[in-house]
C-alpha cells in the first residue's frame, strides 16, 4: 500500500487514458450528456423503473382482488427466481430474442444480456427447475417443472411471463406464495427487479433470505411473512382463489400486522394475519415511493432546485 499510494502512480497509470487505448476508441458511438439508446439492441436497452415519473411520492393502499403467479416451496433460490444461465429456445426469452433476429447459437446467457430488462423480465420465474405448485403434479405423483402457472380467468396453462403480461392488461395485480428461506443464494438483483415488472404486489412466504427481502422492498414489492406453523399448504391454497391484503396505509410501521383475505372459489372468506417484512422506517419510506430507485431520485432533483 506504501508503494502503490503515491500521486506520480496514479499519474503514469491514468495520464492519457483514453490514447492508451485505440481499439476500444475505434467502437462507434454517440457523444452528448445524455446516452442514446439503440432500440435494436437486444443486450441493453432503456430500463422502465422511471416510466411516468413524478416528483409525487404516492400513497401506501390495500391491495386488492389480485391472482397468485405462483405457489412455491422451500429454499426457491434467487436463481430459480432470476437464472444467469442458459436461454431456451422455447421460453419466452428465446422466443423474444428470435424475433429480434438472433440465431441460438448467439443467445448468449441471461447473465449477459442483463442490461436488457426485456430478456430478463421473460427470464424471472423461467428456470427450468423450479416447480409451482399450482400446476397439477404427474400420474406418478412428481411435479411439472419449469416457468409455468395456471392463468386463472381462461384455466390456460401458461408461460410465467405470457400469464403475467395477460394479469398486467386485465390491471390485475399478482401475488406469489412461498414456504422457507424465499430468495436464498446471491444477491441477484434481477430476482426483485424482474419480479417487479411481472406485476407481483407481495410475495407471502414462511420466511425470507435477508438480503432478497430487502431487495423486494427497494422494487417496491411487499414482503410478507406467514406466523409460525401457517403456511399456503396448511391453507390449502391451490390458486384459484382471489386475495386482498388490507391494513396498508401511509400511516404503516415497520413489522406490523396486516391480514390477507383467502376468497375461495365458492365464495367463502378466510382471513389470515401476516406479518409486514418492512423492517425499517426507512424502508417504509422506500415502499412508499416506489422502491428505493425513484425515492433516490426524487431526493437529487428536490436538491438540485
Amino acid at each position: 500500500m506504501q508503494a502503490a499510494l503515491k500521486p506520480e502512480i496514479f499519474q503514469k497509470l491514468y495520464t492519457g487514458f483514453a490514447d492508451q487505448n485505440p481499439k476500444w476508441n475505434e467502437v462507434p458511438s454517440s457523444v452528448g450528456q445524455i446516452y442514446d439508446w439503440d432500440a435494436k439492441s437486444t443486450y441493453i436497452q432503456e430500463p422502465p423503473f422511471f416510466e411516468n415519473f413524478g416528483m409525487s411520492a404516492g400513497t401506501i393502499s390495500d391491495i386488492k382482488g389480485a391472482r397468485p403467479m405462483g405457489i412455491f416451496g422451500d429454499s426457491v433460490t434467487t436463481d430459480h427466481i432470476s437464472p444467469a444461465g442458459a436461454i431456451k429456445a422455447s421460453s419466452p426469452a428465446g422466443k423474444y430474442l428470435v424475433e429480434n433476429g438472433i440465431e441460438a447459437v448467439d443467445f448468449n446467457s441471461y447473465g449477459s444480456r442483463r442490461g436488457n430488462d426485456r430478456v430478463m423480465t421473460r427470464g424471472t420465474f423461467a428456470n427450468v427447475r423450479i416447480k409451482n405448485l399450482m400446476i397439477t403434479a404427474k400420474a406418478d405423483g412428481t411435479r411439472v417443472e419449469g416457468g409455468l402457472t395456471i392463468h386463472q380467468p381462461t384455466g390456460e396453462q401458461l408461460s410465467i411471463y405470457d400469464a403475467c403480461m395477460k394479469y398486467q392488461a386485465a390491471g390485475t395485480p399478482l401475488i406469489v406464495f412461498a414456504g422457507q428461506e424465499y430468495g436464498t443464494g446471491s444477491s441477484r438483483d434481477w430476482a426483485a427487479k424482474g419480479t417487479r415488472l411481472l406485476g407481483v404486489k407481495a410475495v407471502v412466504a414462511q420466511s425470507f433470505e435477508r438480503i432478497h427481502r430487502s431487495n423486494l422492498v427497494g422494487m417496491g414489492v411487499l414482503p410478507l411473512q406467514f406466523p409460525e406453523g401457517i403456511s399456503a399448504q396448511s391453507l390449502n391454497l391451490d390458486g384459484t382463489e382471489t386475495y386482498g391484503i388490507t391494513g396498508l396505509s401511509d400511516s404503516i410501521q415497520p413489522r406490523q400486522d396486516v391480514t390477507l383475505t383467502i376468497t375461495r372459489k365458492d365464495g367463502t372468506k378466510v382471513e389470515q394475519t401476516v406479518k409486514l417484512r418492512i423492517d425499517t422506517p426507512i424502508e417504509v419510506d422506500y415502499y412508499r415511493h416506489g422502491g428505493i430507485l425513484p425515492f433516490v431520485l426524487r431526493q437529487l432533483v428536490a436538491e438540485a432546485k
